[in-house]
């Protein structure tokens, strides 16, 4: 089955085509159109389809393009495309993952890490500049529970040896008690003290903070994910206050009858949309469910800070889906308080992930949902008989394990809802991370056992077969989807394409051997499978998969 490279719709170019041309009119247009242009020394057919001019391109020229391009770009194949060449290179701000210090990282927290990790390496291959933050829930009157409860049940070791398990446990504990007079009165007085900056009080929550943030940082690695900047609504406690006067000092600030100020959004300023920034005894609100006014004071606040500090042309924040309405109502103040600027703010959401549980239950902390994709793989791994006796099986099952995480999850629209599997993820065969890592190992092997391809010396006239065509096709058409996802910041035009490339990769290993044929042969097909490697390692790369060589 043929092909074309490229095809032309005839009723985009006919004037006046709006929907009048019958299907009929359409392909006789087409096929004198065909009859009237010429091949050349790069067109080597041209042939009518249904309303469609094909063209065909030189097939030796098509080989050598590619597998040059390939090559003499290396890591950067496909961003140096033209289709980029009038993309103005910027500074974006990317705060994603910013979970809650003492509360459960839900998957929720592990998406938006995922997700703005992906972002901000897309960004950073297509030469912008990116500042990476997260912005962590470091302050609110649960600190006041949690002082209180580590008073009674804390203990420095376990706090030390595993802070964010032991912050958890005590906040679960000391929340039963909650309810107390004795300890809410407490607690109080706890927080109270953090807002005055009371030392003692202070340096106890320093700890909490600065031992959390350096287990986070450990298994951030893990993932793969660093931050420039660890943030957070501690560092805007004072800035807030200082937004709430400006808000005041702009006629911006409203007060219902019960004393709490609210900005009204609405365009007919009827109150029909307001956004409530403080509570009527002036400290700034802790609600329970919805996003609290403190952390929408505190949003503003690290907005402009960050406007002050990165001068960005972009800021992204990536969170879920249940937080649209906070961030509108984020974006609207920033521009009524006068800062243009907030028209260049987004907010990328995602869908909610329902079932995933580890075999201790439902996820609490993201190390075990680590642990447990790795011990899977692992187990997986060595029930099958094609695993090779492998350096270090462990690293290798959670490389492997984790490319399954994102592509389950990347696989969609972020936008949407998904059902989560573990079955379905650690599939070998299939669309799945393990059939990528599968195929980027095959292929590294088969280098492995030939010797690396060398360029110079390649017959292109040997990779005429429609196998080898089409893997060359693909190649060709990388940048596109490098373009479509950074558009729309989207990971899954980049997955699907990835995916085709190893069902091609693999269809072409069976047809196209390399032991075995003639030497011209065997190095074309080798160079063939070099560039599908390649290219195959830069887009997992970017989808933030490390590629495994063996497995």
């Amino acid at each position: 089955r043929h092909v074309a490279d490229f095809q032309l719709s005839v009723a985009s170019v006919i004037e006046n085509s709006s929907g009048d041309c019958s299907a009929q009119d359409l392909h006789l247009q087409a096929q004198q159109l065909a009859k009237r242009l010429k091949c050349d020394s790069v067109v080597s057919a041209i042939s009518a389809g249904p309303g469609t001019v094909n063209f065909t391109i030189n097939r030796e020229l098509l080989a050598k393009t590619v597998l040059q391009q390939v090559w003499k770009d290396g890591s950067e194949y496909g961003v140096k495309s033209e289709l980029f060449s009038t993309v103005p290179r910027q500074k974006a701000v990317i705060e994603f993952s910013s979970p809650n210090i003492a509360k459960k990282f839900h998957i929720g927290h592990l998406r938006s890490t995922i997700v703005g990790n992906f972002i901000a390496n897309l960004k950073v291959a297509l030469g912008h500049e990116v500042v990476r933050i997260n912005y962590l829930g470091d302050w609110g009157m649960q600190f006041g529970l949690l002082g209180v409860g580590f008073q009674s049940f804390g203990n420095e070791e376990k706090l030390k040896s595993s802070p964010l398990q032991h912050l958890f446990e005590v906040y679960v504990q000391i929340n039963k008690a909650a309810e107390d007079e004795n300890t809410k009165k407490l607690a109080k007085d706890f927080f109270r003290k953090l807002e005055e900056h009371d030392e003692q009080v202070l340096s106890i929550w320093k700890q909490f903070r600065d031992l959390s943030i350096e287990e986070y940082t450990r298994i951030y690695k893990r993932l793969g994910v660093s931050f420039d900047e660890y943030s957070g609504e501690s560092f805007y406690q004072e800035k807030a206050q200082e937004v709430l006067k400006m808000l005041e000092d702009k006629g911006l600030l409203q007060k219902t009858i019960k004393g709490t100020g609210i900005v009204d959004l609405s365009e007919k300023k009827d109150l029909s949309t307001v956004s409530t920034v403080m509570r009527s005894d002036g400290t700034s609100l802790y609600i329970t469910r919805q996003v609290s006014p403190s952390v929408l004071l505190a949003n503003l606040a690290a907005a402009i800070d960050r406007m002050n500090k990165h001068s960005w042309d972009t800021m992204i924040y990536v969170t879920d889906k249940s937080q649209s309405n906070h961030f509108q109502h984020l974006f609207q103040i920033l521009k009524l308080m006068g800062y243009d600027w907030a028209e260049r703010c987004q907010h990328v959401s995602f869908g909610l992930v329902q079932g995933m549980k580890t075999r201790r239950g439902e996820v609490i902390f993201l190390e075990d949902v680590l642990n447990e994709v790795r011990s899977r793989m692992l187990q997986n791994m060595t029930s099958t008989k094609t695993t090779k006796e492998l350096q270090d099986p462990v690293e290798t099952a959670e490389k492997v394990g984790l490319a399954a995480l994102i592509i389950q999850d990347f696989r969609g629209l972020l936008s949407s809802d998904y059902q989560f599997s573990w079955d379905r993820a650690l599939q070998s065969r299939g669309d799945t991370g393990v059939f990528l890592q599968y195929t980027h190992a095959r292929l590294h092997s088969l280098e492995q056992m030939h010797g690396n391809a060398e360029l110079t010396d390649v017959n292109v006239a040997c990779l005429q077969e429609p196998d080898a065509v089409s893997v060359l096709q693909h190649l060709l058409r990388y940048d596109e989807v490098l373009y479509r996802s950074s558009q729309d910041l989207q990971p899954k035009h980049i997955v699907s394409y990835l995916l085709t490339l190893s069902h091609l990769a693999a269809m072409a290993h069976k047809t196209l051997p390399v032991k075995g044929s003639a030497p011209d042969v065997a190095q074309a097909r080798l160079c063939l499978f070099h560039a599908a490697r390649s290219v195959l390692a830069n887009g997992m790369k970017l989808l933030g998969i490390t590629p495994v060589t063996q497995m």
